[in-house]
């Protein structure tokens, strides 16, 4: 299992949807060599250098942190099934009731659509907080998602990021 890296008041957290076979492996967020996030996060601002997924815990020192919605590592997030959403539902409310992000940013549209069980969800700020934190739509990382470009991403975040700073 990946180890969250959280405290207490938090500026963002960063959800990704559950980790993927290599960072559960290494015990890493992000250590996929194919996934994006370390690079996108310095590129749009949100630090001054790029963090390596080895230092994952430095991301703290930024007011960041890293969580997942299911904890159950997979190759592809659609293997994920609907109960295990549901399952993980109360375990992540729970968790940010403790640890009282500003805001909680989900790496992608599937785990917020499974919380807030709304079937339509556009990208960037939603309308209805989560348990008292501002919710940020980010499209994920993964370099499964060939959707969106690097320069697309980075783009994403900066406007997350210039609209909490």
């Amino acid at each position: 299992m990946l180890t969250d890296i959280i405290k207490t008041d938090l500026t963002v957290l960063f959800c990704g949807i559950n980790p993927g076979l290599k960072s559960s492996d290494d015990g890493h967020h992000f250590s996929g060599r194919s996934n994006r996030f370390w690079k996108v996060l310095h590129q749009a601002g949100f630090t001054p250098y790029q963090i390596e997924a080895e230092n994952d815990t430095s991301i703290l020192d930024f007011g960041y942190g890293l969580t997942t919605a299911v904890a159950r590592a997979t190759s592809r997030a659609d293997e994920l099934s609907n109960e295990e959403f549901d399952h993980s539902l109360e375990i992540f409310k729970n968790k940010m009731n403790q640890f009282q992000p500003k805001y909680i940013a989900f790496l992608g549209k599937a785990a917020y659509k499974a919380f807030s069980g709304k079937k339509d969800i556009p990208w960037g700020l939603q309308d209805e907080e989560f348990c008292g934190a501002k919710v940020w739509v980010l499209p994920n990382t993964s370099g499964l998602n060939r959707g969106f470009s690097l320069e697309n991403l980075v783009a994403s975040y900066t406007e997350f990021h210039k609209n909490i700073f």
